[in-house]
């Protein structure tokens, strides 16, 4: 009796039997088959040149594992069109897409950090709040001394209530002063004085 190959299926192995130099893989970016798609965004992270690339679809690939290993790619590159890339889905009105981008800042500290006080003067008081988020996870020596010029000079109160929750969290004693300042320069704000008096309980009990 003759042996019957099996049929292989259009979106399996056939996804990775084309060309694997840089070139090709963008190429795939773009293929119909999300598969070819997966696997080319999880290659390109060995094409040191390939930001761009990843950069442009992830901002149109509707499938949601794609998304995530472009993330992922973006994340192990963590040059600088990379990081400019997930700003830009920072003002995306996909929230998925700019939590996800969020949630890849937050794994990039060196990348981020020469940026930071770039995100948090940004016009926009919503990627100001983002990228007090952003500090929640950031493993940088700095995280407190932003939150702290954060209290001590933004004018918008959502973005100041947001840094003071964090910083209640990840605060030291230098931080006190500029929590009482910041009553000050809420005054009449119930949940502000609130907030900052939670805020310096925790940071003395510590």
């Amino acid at each position: 009796m003759p042996l019957i190959k099996p049929q292989r299926s259009p979106d399996a192995a056939p996804a990775r039997e084309l060309e694997r130099d840089c070139a090709s893989l963008v190429i795939s970016l773009n293929n119909p088959s999300a598969v070819t798609r997966r696997w080319a965004a999880r290659d390109l992270a060995d094409c040191p040149d390939s930001s761009g690339a990843l950069v442009a679809r992830l901002g149109e690939e509707p499938d949601a594992s794609v998304r995530e290993v472009i993330l992922t790619t973006l994340t192990r590159l963590g040059d600088a069109v990379a990081v400019a890339g997930l700003v830009q889905c920072m003002r995306s009105d996909d929230a998925a897409l700019r939590n996800e981008a969020i949630e890849a800042m937050k794994l990039l500290p060196d990348a981020v950090a020469p940026i930071m006080r770039d995100l948090l003067a940004d016009p926009d008081s919503d990627l100001r709040i983002f990228a007090v988020n952003i500090l929640e996870s950031l493993k940088h020596p700095d995280v407190e001394l932003w939150l702290r010029e954060v209290i001590e000079r933004d004018p918008h109160i959502n973005v100041c209530a947001t840094a003071v929750d964090l910083l209640g969290e990840v605060g030291s004693a230098a931080a006190l002063d500029s929590l009482r300042q910041l009553k000050a320069r809420f005054a009449g704000q119930a949940y502000m004085a609130f907030a900052a008096d939670l805020a310096i309980k925790r940071i003395q009990q510590d």
